[in-house]
């Protein structure tokens, strides 16, 4: 056995979602969100399934805060439902929406647990996608307007935020695959969405900068690693093409203020044009203090013009499988995150999610979960590899401290540390649980 040191400076922590977990859609003044509206659409969701009560952690986050305190953990990555704030998306404040948070983060400082807050995990308020969405500048201005309430309401109390979680989700997964709210399937309308929701980070981060209320700020991409199935020109382009579309696409514009040329002429002779007004660049590529990285799952793949949009198609090379159907291979997580590094910098990064779906059951009183054990001491290696690497990392937090609401795909996914009895709400505390506190109290991992 090896023994892997942290470390004391190293963050752990879990992390969740408004939508998710919270439940209590109609309580406290919220407003509809597109996840509500989508949900609620026949065939739109596994099962009919709705985040109408989720985990309940609106009415039990001390519960679920005990919880994290039994684990060890430093922080608590979490979001705040925008339409809990503006139920109309802009204009009229819920003061009521803001108490809950208030309460929240409080209960977190009190228990020795710092809050990181996202500010958009995809619960966009109903009226604002009433007025076209994203794809309308508007919302890019609302999110500034909302972003300026939270820091101001949360100065001195929350110090780490993130603007958007995955923006590849909410632009191309939800408007051009169509499989998250609101199901739009135009690529177009999807690249153009990219765009402002890029344009609505900058604009915050610059907001949060005017407003010196302290504390750091980034944002949350989803990333994968491609490796090419042959050294062939045409399979190195295609994994290429499948990890700009992630990465490159949303990264170049902050990094570097420009898009990647290869993907804007992909995008262009699909008839997927951007249109960017005078000074949007600058806004984008405000300067920030650190990117949480989203990790599921890499794969080797190659090119096929029959294969969607990017004629990149995935290859079966045997290695195990999810619950959800992703694969597992940690060394992508290290390529991924090393080439990051080489190509953007010395920027910090905490791993913001990474998790695995399995959906062991509870069992006499206990989840024995060993498949996620060996999921996350896999993954926490390549992190402990990619710092010896260089790679700047300061924090892991998993996904997820619950099962939960997993959008399209209902509550047949399970993601948690702690086992969720969805009928009767009950928290049962997996395997993993054990194992993950272990690693968060001594900063080491035996291998």
């Amino acid at each position: 056995m090896a023994i892997i040191e942290f470390g004391e400076d190293f963050r752990w922590g879990v992390a969740t979602a408004a939508y998710q977990i919270e439940g209590g859609v109609t309580e406290g003044g919220r407003g509809p969100s597109i996840w509500d509206t989508f949900s609620h659409t026949p065939g739109k969701v596994l099962n009919g399934d709705n985040g109408d009560v989720a985990c309940d952690s609106y009415h039990r986050f001390e519960e679920d805060i005990q919880l994290m305190k039994e684990l060890g953990v430093d922080v608590y990555r979490f979001s705040v439902s925008w339409p809990r704030i503006f139920p109309n998306g802009k204009g009229e404040v819920n003061r009521e929406g803001l108490d809950y948070y208030h309460r929240l983060v409080d209960e977190l400082l009190a228990n020795g647990i710092e809050p990181m807050c996202t500010l958009y995990h995809w619960d966009l308020p109903q009226a604002l996608q009433d007025i076209g969405g994203w794809d309308n500048r508007e919302t890019v201005e609302a999110f500034v307007a909302y972003a300026e309430l939270m820091f101001q309401e949360f100065s001195g109390k929350i110090h780490s935020w993130l603007t958007i979680n995955e923006p590849w989700c909410v632009s191309f997964l939800s408007n051009y695959i169509g499989a998250h709210a609101p199901g739009n399937q135009d690529l177009g309308l999807a690249v153009t969405i990219s765009h402002h929701l890029l344009l609505a980070h900058g604009k915050a981060v610059a907001k949060f900068r005017e407003m010196k209320t302290g504390g750091k700020i980034g944002f949350a991409p989803n990333v994968t690693w491609l490796e090419a199935y042959s050294n062939s020109g045409e399979d190195m382009d295609a994994c290429r093409r499948g990890m700009g579309w992630m990465i490159d696409w949303f990264l170049d514009p902050v990094f570097k203020g420009k898009y990647p040329e290869f993907m804007v002429e992909w995008f262009a002779d699909r008839e997927a044009t951007l249109a960017i007004e005078e000074g949007d660049m600058e806004w984008i590529q405000q300067p920030v203090d650190f990117i949480g990285i989203n990790y599921y799952e890499s794969n080797v793949a190659r090119h096929n013009k029959n294969s969607g949009m990017l004629q990149v198609e995935g290859i079966d090379m045997g290695y195990k499988k999810t619950d959800i159907g992703w694969y597992i291979n940690a060394e992508g997580f290290y390529k991924v995150l090393t080439f990051i590094a080489d190509k953007y910098g010395n920027i910090p990064i905490y791993i913001t999610e990474n998790g695995i779906c399995i959906n062991d059951d509870v069992e006499k009183g206990t989840v024995d979960d060993q498949r996620r054990v060996d999921y996350l001491k896999a993954h926490v290696t390549a992190v402990a590899r990619s710092i010896k690497s260089g790679v700047n990392l300061k924090g892991y937090i998993t996904w997820s401290l619950l099962d939960n609401f997993e959008w399209a795909e209902g509550y047949s996914k399970r993601f948690g540390l702690v086992h969720v009895n969805y009928r009767t709400l009950e928290r049962t505390k997996k395997e993993s649980f054990y194992w993950y506190q272990k690693l968060v109290n001594n900063h080491w991992l035996e291998v």
